[in-house]
């Protein structure tokens, strides 16, 4: 069963109405004469139109297939490589690439919305391509000018793929204990060998070349170094030429993802080239990491709006119980209040969730092209802080979405013909990948918050404070609600600022309750923007998008908000002794 619907409405609303994105593209020399409203809308339209006949249609044919593993060949199920050929003519790969090597130079607040499209449309499929683009901004960012030469061009064109090649069996998310080693050589490249496990994109058929950011230590040192690694060797002119010593052992057998080749990598005396400085190649790997960081956020956004339209269709269609008050008549199950709230559950979550996407694609953009030295400093800072958000709490909440999508179904959720238990095991993996939200949680609360003394937070609280005072179209009670929100979210972080210096294990104990309470907090923020700027441009909204804005505002103040008082409350009992059992007791 498929239902693929693009939220274009919601988009251009967020787009033109919430983010005013016009005036932030013409406020950016850079941007002025590259995007428009216009140009944006025809941007999405292409892209959904693409994803609903080309992609989506191979989404649970490829779930039955899967990627095949035979004679040391990686093949893709049937359709993708015609499709991903189709994909990367049409220039997606490069849409927000450098367009001095062949990109689009499209701003990330726009490609977010783009790559939900796609994760929407199939999750394995569009993760061929995010990797592709994220090993592209990586090696711009870090590689020499030959390196960008080399390898960039065909990277944005899609003609070769790129990977993320970190993890080994014994070196998880504890990258000091990898053990694949670079041997430099007399003409400055290197020499790689040694084993990646659970690569993906690793090895497939959908590309001529793939284009590895591997990680390794230099022989002799004990820091951690990365090199770009072909799968063919690339000449300096950028031509694919012989096969590299770079091979697929295996593929991993999944839950989910069945169609996206993860893959065990071996080096044989590979060739590479090191990116960046030596020893600092961590530092470079994660510009590529972030990147991928916000994509599989936007995964878990993808998976909760296509398991919402699968399961909205099928509530007006299935027809069980009766309609309360009315008799014995057979009704739709949608006039069932529990059904009605998984349904609003999950339309909350989502479409908050996806203005917290493009407000994060939107510091990205600032802290890239705006002219002030200050706004860059400023929104590098608060897309570090949004990042590690953006992966762990809408991937969280990508999961709650189609599990409660699955719930609707009731039975019928549990069978493969209905598909939607698919999206229910292809979106377990974003919770771990890319680090696991723990990891992510941590990140965001030791290193984002309190390494900073909340210098960032108390910003980012200042201007959210600010704008609560420019709603008049809201209920006060809610702008009150959401004002000591924001206060209560403060103190518990400066709390936990003060105390960390006596209770070491504190941030680790509370860090997932902060990230998760931060998100709740930035839905109501986004709930109060969204009903207040739709009443405010009604005149140019269709009735029914302003309608459901405030009714789901209403629901958000009403239903689940209540979420960010739990949160907090784990937060502020910090550490204590409740944690301490002890290890002979679990």
């Amino acid at each position: 069963m498929s239902s693929y619907q693009a939220p274009l409405q919601d988009m251009q609303f967020l787009l033109q109405q919430l983010f005013n994105a016009d005036a932030v593209w013409q406020s950016m020399p850079a941007l002025a004469d590259t995007i428009d409203s216009d140009t944006a809308a025809a941007i999405l339209a292409e892209a959904a139109k693409f994803n609903a006949e080309e992609v989506a249609p191979l989404n649970r044919a490829g779930d039955e297939q899967g990627v095949q593993f035979a004679g040391g060949r990686v093949s893709t199920p049937d359709g993708y490589a015609k499709a991903y050929q189709q994909y990367a003519a049409a220039g997606w790969v490069g849409l927000c690439g450098e367009p001095d090597f062949g990109g689009m130079g499209m701003p990330k607040m726009l490609g977010v919305l783009v790559d939900e499209l796609g994760y929407s449309a199939s999750n394995a499929f569009n993760l061929y391509a995010s990797l592709t683009a994220g090993a592209a901004l990586c090696i711009h960012a870090h590689g020499t000018d030959a390196l960008k030469q080399r390898f960039l061009p065909k990277l944005y064109s899609g003609e070769w793929a790129g990977a993320m090649d970190m993890t080994e069996p014994q070196a998880g998310s504890d990258l000091r204990h990898i053990l694949t080693k670079a041997t430099p050589q007399a003409d400055g490249s290197y020499r790689i060998n040694g084993s990646k496990i659970f690569i993906t994109g690793g090895d497939h058929d959908l590309t001529e070349n793939i284009i590895h950011l591997v990680l390794a230590k230099i022989e002799g040192s004990d820091g951690i170094s990365l090199f770009v690694v072909p799968k063919l060797k690339v000449d300096e002119q950028g031509n694919s030429g012989s096969a590299n010593g770079v091979t697929a052992g295996a593929i991993e057998h999944k839950m989910g993802l069945k169609a996206s080749a993860t893959c065990v990598m071996h080096y044989d005396n590979a060739q590479g080239y090191l990116v960046g400085r030596a020893n600092r190649g961590l530092v470079c790997m994660f510009t590529m990491m972030n990147y991928e960081r916000l994509s599989i956020g936007i995964q878990g956004l993808g998976s909760a709006h296509a398991c919402y339209r699968m399961a909205a269709d099928y509530a007006k269609e299935r027809k069980q119980g009766s309609t309360p008050g009315a008799g014995a008549e057979v009704a739709p199950i949608i006039v069932h209040g529990d059904v009605r709230r998984m349904l609003l559950n999950i339309r909350c979550l989502t479409e908050a969730g996806r203005a917290l996407a493009m407000m994060t694609g939107l510091q990205l953009d600032l802290a890239k092209y705006a002219e002030d030295e200050q706004q860059r400093a400023k929104s590098t800072k608060l897309a570090a802080l949004l990042t590690p958000v953006t992966k762990a709490f809408l991937t969280d909440r990508g999961l709650d979405c189609t599990i409660d999508a699955q719930q609707v179904f009731g039975g019928h959720g549990y069978i493969r013909e209905t598909g939607v238990e698919q999206w229910l095991r292809d979106t377990r993996i974003a919770q771990i990948y890319e680090g696991t939200n723990g990891i992510q949680a941590i990140d965001f609360l030791g290193r984002k918050l309190v390494a900073d003394c909340g210098e960032t937070l108390q910003a980012l609280l200042a201007e959210l404070t600010q704008q609560l005072t420019q709603f008049s179209r809201v209920p006060q009670v809610y702008i009150e609600r959401q004002r000591s929100i924001q206060a209560q979210f403060s103190d518990a972080i400066a709390a936990i600022i003060e105390q960390k210096s006596q209770s070491p294990d504190l941030i680790n104990a509370v860090a997932v309750d902060a990230l998760n309470a931060f998100g709740y907090m930035m839905c109501g923020f986004f709930w109060l923007s969204m009903s207040d700027s739709a009443q405010h441009h009604q005149s140019e909204l269709a009735a029914a998008l302003v309608q459901s804005k405030q009714q789901l505002c209403d629901y958000y103040f009403s239903r689940l908000v209540g979420r960010f008082d739990a949160h907090l409350a784990a937060v502020t009992c910090g550490a204590t002794s409740t944690m301490q059992m002890d290890e002979s007791l679990f």
